[in-house]
């Protein structure tokens, strides 16, 4: 069900000039409102109105001019202090480890991986292999063809990847690798001792305050590099900001401007053939630097799977920040360059107070679509607890029990291989919490929750017809879901499972009764 309308794009406007009113924002940057900064809110506006009628599933948005935040959104339940999953947003980090590690003159881009790692070399070094070097990693054209995919059962992912064959020769042709992104975090531990996240911290994360941090670990207890960190909105726009003043942060040049310059031009491309015309407004071809995508209209961003971008714009003297679940990421980038880009304009405008009131109207109203709503004639269970035990099954749940308070909000407590886990759940509205269970993201054999919890998650459940249930887990972190279909006869339970990670699978069936 679709329950988003325009008056909720109003209501996103509405953080734009609140300046922290409705958010507490740490180490925040100064906020002001578009037209203060020479930004046409109607563009912002029409940005928001196209998202909403495609439907993205949007969760946060920022946009700063000049340094200051002009523009803020988060969709409910996301908010300013949500830490979100950055996929391939963290290989610029690690580009900026890169580059922080050239500037202590500990490396150069043209070092080989065989000096690097001598002891990790197959039994027979390649030509291809010989010629690898840091540059190669950071514009992904190492010559993998297909790129290597490895497991955290995998014991050495450095020693594997050396060892997978090289087909083309390295700097000649783009082949997108997030191994060749671990490569570069390995190649900070073997040089520093450090983790790429402990080498950051204070060269990086300290000064610019980032706080709320975590990144994924890889094989060997290494920082993932090319994946796994989750940060603040606020803090994806600082690695922005950060950028677009090449390297100069409160008073210092903490990293060379030649290194940021260098970083942000294209190295190689990623479709020669394209004619000049398929080029143009393509922003999958514009060529990539060191881990950054270049854009349309001297732009360049981050980009992480599903749509997390950090597009620095310098002609603009701006910044857009987005994160999201989408596989329209064309669109929305699209979206940014039609609406965004040419709002921003030299002439300050005056603030428009008809606006302003009707978004006060409204300021409470963004959030994500509601899964699914309570039938009408449907009893609220209150003031009751159940529990039943359940068969074998193919998740591993002994035990489900619920507990419904006054209200009729539901504490929802699942016990697998002995560990019981609690959700608060709210009654066609989201409850927020935090859990030590993993989100279904981890299914995949690549990723590590190893010192990552708690977890932050929503719980939302609506009683969608006489006896029975549906309960919605929604880990915001990396916004995976995982839903359960309750039906309750008496002293039996049956429920199906799903979970966003295998949405393509038929639900789990779970069978149990009553433990009284």
């Amino acid at each position: 069900m679709k329950t988003r309308h325009f008056a909720i794009l109003i209501a996103a406007l509405l953080l734009f000039s609140c300046q922290g009113k409705h958010f507490v924002h740490e180490e925040s940057f100064q906020r002001s409102i578009p037209e203060k900064e020479a930004v046409m809110t109607e563009g912002i506006l029409s940005f928001i109105e196209e998202v909403e009628a495609e439907g993205i599933d949007m969760h946060s948005l920022m946009i700063l001019r000049h340094g200051k935040v002009i523009a803020e959104a988060y969709w409910h339940p996301y908010k300013a202090s949500t830490r979100h999953i950055m996929h391939s947003v963290s290989k610029t980090f690690a580009s900026t480890a890169i580059g922080f590690a050239v500037q202590e003159r500990l490396l150069s881009v043209d070092d080989k991986l065989v000096d690097l790692f001598p002891d990790q070399l197959p039994a027979e070094v390649s030509p291809y292999l010989a010629e690898l070097s840091v540059k190669h990693l950071l514009t992904m054209s190492v010559g993998h063809n297909p790129a290597p995919e490895f497991y955290m059962s995998d014991e050495n992912w450095v020693r594997m990847f050396l060892a997978t064959p090289i087909a083309d020769k390295p700097g000649t042709v783009f082949t997108y690798s997030s191994y060749a992104t671990y490569m570069l975090s390995a190649i900070i531990q073997k040089l520093t001792g450090q983790t790429m996240f402990d080498y950051l911290k204070p060269r990086l994360f300290d000064p610019l305050q980032i706080n709320n941090i975590a990144w994924e670990t890889g094989a060997q207890s290494m920082s993932a590099g090319g994946w796994g960190m989750r940060i603040r909105t606020e803090d994806m726009a600082k690695l922005g900001q950060f950028y677009l003043q090449k390297g100069w942060w409160n008073g210092k040049q903490l990293l060379r401007k030649e290194w940021i310059r260098e970083a942000t031009m294209p190295k190689i491309f990623q479709r020669d053939s394209l004619t000049y015309d398929e080029q143009m407004y393509d922003n999958w071809v514009q060529g990539y630097g060191y881990q950054i995508w270049m854009c349309i209209n001297n732009a360049y961003r981050a980009d992480g799977a599903n749509g997390q971008f950090i597009i620095v714009m310098p002609d603009e003297d701006a910044v857009v920040i987005i994160t999201e679940n989408t596989a329209k990421t064309s669109a929305v980038l699209d979206m940014v360059f039609k609406h965004l880009q040419p709002a921003m304009q030299q002439i300050i405008y005056s603030p428009k107070t008809e606006l302003k009131e009707q978004m006060s109207t409204a300021v409470n109203a963004l959030a994500v679509p509601l899964p699914f709503l309570t039938a009408e004639n449907t009893d609220t269970l209150r003031s009751r607890a159940m529990a039943f035990v359940c068969d074998g099954n193919a998740i591993g749940l002994d035990k489900l029990s619920l507990s419904f308070d006054a209200e009729g909000h539901c504490r929802y407590s699942m016990t697998i291989g002995g560990q019981a886990y609690e959700f608060d759940c709210g009654l066609d509205v989201w409850k927020e919490g935090l859990t030590a269970r993993p989100s279904p993201y981890f299914l995949s054999p690549r990723r590590n929750p190893e010192g990552l919890a708690p977890f932050a998650v929503a719980g939302y459940f609506s009683r969608t017809a006489p006896g029975e249930l549906r309960l919605r887990l929604l880990y915001t972190e990396d916004y995976q879901e995982e839903t359960f279909l309750l039906r309750i006869n008496g002293k039996s339970l049956t429920a199906e499972y799903s979970n966003s990670f295998r949405r393509n699978d038929p639900p789990v069936e779970i069978r149990g009764h009553s433990e009284s």
